[in-house]
């Protein structure tokens, strides 16, 4: 009777592990055959490698074993990446990294075109000069070279003198001067004559197609009078392009080739000597490109040639005066803009046929085609404005007023796209219709960080027919002017490093928060050992400082001080007193900038300002000596009292940056250097004369704005926050500066939904 019961429960058991019997098969099979896969290939595999090596025997040349297992056909010089393995020695001591300033020079990178321009004392000033206007803002990176230079240099060329105007002793200096200075950071050199026009951006496609890998000498190839058939230069006319490997393996050789070379035409001349030195000889292809050249015949007329070949030209040799480089570079942007506009179409052509097999079908089709769709606000936040405007008037005004005369380039940029209109209008309508502005009604733009500018224009147009009929009428047209490529700005290098002179100014109200200042000045600074001074400035109305030696006002102050040198043996804390009615920022910087080295990176802070090692080190990277100055606007905790309404104040992180605002009214901190400031004060001094009262109007912000010409850098500073105080507006300073204060204090009470629930909570009090 147990035989059935058992039978019956083995049932059940093979019943309930059927669904992932498949499973427990797989995963079984899996298992045993990586096992086998494994066993294989320890068995076999390093056997036969070493046997390999072993039946090779020692290399020839001396190259190791490890060599075998190098891929073939790679040389010395590999571009493929790899992995260098980190390897230290435990028994030597443990020594910092220094990493260089650029991440591209860490991984050996190179700029892509270097472009020299040979050209003589008698062209300098006339050819030279229409090659720098035409296309060397083109090139990332152009230089002329000449045998004796003019009294003046044209403005915005970068001249080489060599000293001697030898066509044959001014390339070899050149191409000399081309290796120690750019042999190691470019891949690409071009070099070509200033009476040749060269089309620059074809000049930088072609290279971006040409391996850096070979050796590479490529221009218009030409035949030695009475030499080899086979061996040919490149004309120096039509300019010619060197590869980096081949500057690299020419340069020993340059001596031998001065000294043994005999030659007329520099061009000729350095042709010889690659061909017989590294047997290389001048190419007009390679790698399928084609480097086109035309040569211009005398009383040309650019605008008439109508040949393939000279539309198809790079280079474009002789040019006999400055006048046809003009011409010249008109013709061909014409002929570059012609076809990007080609391309513009033939590219939304197909992304309109494209458009219906994507799953949002034409719907999800934007315009204009191409271009990036509006931006979809998520919150009435981050509604985008519209600035409205007329032919007259823009009714949005940097200084904040409601309506200001439209001028300078807001008016070029209307007018322009009134005209854009206008032309878009008649291209599309004409010949039937043909319109002309009457008058603009309205006009509204906005600028969209996504794609671009935006236009909406209410047009009041007088539209004419074929017949010569007319009708007046109202048409509102829509204009977006997108993004164009972007540009990376070059800036100067700043580090860390540098040494941060604080500048604090303090009047007899700041006393209740000095304290707190130089906790975290001590905090923050101190104790980490930063790179930080910090000097105070001691402001005495001049009742107070004919009392000091009874009464001092920042006697405790300067017992604080005496604390923290006591604390940190190794720290100094100088103080300047300054007897005045109003303490203004210019007269107050014109005593410390005395006392102080003209390299000395300032930061003026507020006795509000929570000094920290974040905020330093950005002060050090947005501050450049001869370039940038930086204003932050720091971060600004409203009232306690209004926003909390007694309840426990939010201490916690995720409250961070919350309950509060960037005050964009204050410019009491800046970070600058004192060469810039005495720059800028100088040129002040000279427009102000002896009016010293214009100073008790100005800040420092001013002074940089309209007498330093350097950058602004004006920007939120998350690193800089402010708790709650109510500031002492002083009503000597000018009418500008105090109702700025003012703003500041009245903007700094609560947000508006805080103020509107205390004046809810107020009413309900009062009618109860």
């Amino acid at each position: 009777p147990a035989c059935p019961s058992a039978a019956m429960r083995l049932a059940a058991l093979l019943a309930a592990l059927r669904p992932v019997l498949p499973l427990v098969l797989g995963l079984s099979l899996g298992c045993s055959l990586s096992l086998l896969r494994a066993s294989w290939s320890q068995s076999g595999g390093e056997d036969q490698c070493l046997g390999a090596a072993g039946r090779l025997g020692p290399l020839a040349g001396g190259v190791h074993r490890e060599a075998v297992d190098a891929r073939p056909g790679l040389g010395p010089e590999d571009f493929r990446p790899r992995i260098v393995p980190y390897y230290r020695d435990p028994n030597k001591p443990y020594k910092k990294v220094l990493r260089t300033r650029y991440i591209q020079t860490e991984l050996g990178f190179h700029e892509r075109l270097f472009v020299a321009v040979l050209t003589s004392k008698a062209t300098l000033n006339t050819l030279a000069v229409a090659v720098n206007k035409t296309v060397a803002h083109h090139f990332p990176r152009l230089l002329y070279f000449t045998g004796l230079r003019s009294a003046k240099v044209p403005h915005g060329m970068v001249l080489v003198a060599h000293g001697d105007e030898r066509p044959i002793w001014l390339m070899y200096e050149t191409m000399h001067y081309i290796h120690q200075h750019f042999g190691s950071d470019y891949d690409w050199f071009y070099i070509m004559q200033d009476d040749t026009y060269a089309q620059a951006e074809q000049v930088k496609a072609l290279v971006t197609h040409l391996s850096i890998n070979q050796d590479v000498y490529l221009g218009r190839a030409e035949e030695f009078i009475g030499g080899d058939e086979q061996a040919r230069y490149c004309h120096g006319g039509f300019g010619y392009l060197i590869s980096r490997s081949l500057l690299l393996k020419l340069h020993p050789h340059l001596d031998s080739c001065r000294n043994e070379i005999l030659s007329v035409r520099p061009d000729e001349w350095l042709g010889r000597c690659i061909i017989d030195f590294l047997g290389i000889t001048c190419v007009s292809q390679l790698q399928g490109q084609h480097y086109h050249t035309y040569e211009l015949a005398k009383n040309t007329e650019p605008e008439k040639e109508e040949e393939e070949e000279f539309q198809a030209a790079l280079a474009v040799h002789p040019v006999s005066d400055m006048t046809l480089m003009y011409r010249l570079h008109k013709h061909f942007s014409r002929i570059q803009l012609d076809r990007t506009y080609q391309e513009i179409q033939d590219l939304q052509m197909q992304i309109r046929n494209l458009t219906s097999l994507t799953p949002a079908g034409e719907a999800g089709l934007t315009w204009p085609v191409g271009i990036n769709a509006p931006f979809l606000p998520k919150s009435r936040f981050e509604v985008i404005s519209w600035d409205y405007f007329t032919e007259q008037h823009l009714f949005s005004c940097p200084d904040g007023s409601p309506k200001c005369e439209l001028s300078g380039a807001s008016k070029a940029d209307v007018s322009e796209i009134i005209e854009s209109a206008l032309e878009q209008l008649n291209s599309r309508y004409q010949p039937l219709l043909r319109f002309s502005k009457r008058q603009l009604l309205n006009g509204y733009r906005r600028f969209d960080p996504t794609r671009g500018m935006e236009y909406t224009l209410d047009l009041l147009l007088e539209a004419v027919t074929q017949k010569g009929h007319s009708h007046v009428l109202a048409k509102r047209v829509s204009l977006v002017r997108p993004l164009s490529k972007v540009e990376i700005i070059p800036m100067p290098y700043v580090t860390e490093a540098t040494r941060v002179q604080l500048v604090l100014p303090l009047t007899v109200q700041d006393l209740d928060f000095v304290a707190n200042f130089l906790d975290m000045f001590a905090m923050n600074t101190l104790d980490t050992h930063d790179n930080a001074l910090l000097t105070l400035l001691f402001i005495y109305h001049p009742y107070d400082a004919q009392r000091v030696s009874q009464v001092d006002v920042f006697a405790g102050v300067k017992a604080m001080v005496g604390e923290l040198e006591k604390r940190y043996a190794e720290v100094k804390i100088p103080w300047i007193s300054v007897k005045t009615e109003v303490p203004s920022q210019v007269k107050l910087m014109d005593i410390v900038s005395k006392k102080h080295p003209v390299d000395t990176l300032f930061f003026l802070a507020s006795v509000w300002t929570e000094v920290n090692m974040e905020f330093l080190n950005r002060c050090r990277m947005n501050t450049i000596s001869n370039w940038q100055v930086f204003f932050p606007v720091h971060f600004q905790e409203f009232n306690p009292a209004l926003v909390y309404r007694g309840e426990q104040t939010a201490s916690s992180s995720t409250d961070f940056l919350r309950d509060g605002h960037f005050d964009r009214h204050a410019f009491a901190e800046a970070c600058f250097y004192n060469s810039d400031y005495m720059t800028a004060r100088t040129k002040l001094a000279a427009d102000i004369l002896d009016r010293d009262e214009v100073l008790e109007s100005m800040e420092l912000f001013d002074v940089f704005l309209h007498y330093s010409g350097l950058h602004l850098f004006r920007a939120v500073e998350p690193g800089l926050v402010q708790k709650y105080a109510l500031r002492s507006c002083n009503p000597r300073l000018s009418e500008e500066l105090y109702h700025r204060c003012v703003l500041s204090n009245l903007e700094g009470l609560a947000s508006r939904s805080h103020l509107a629930m205390a004046l809810f909570e107020q009413e309900q009090a009062n009618s109860t």
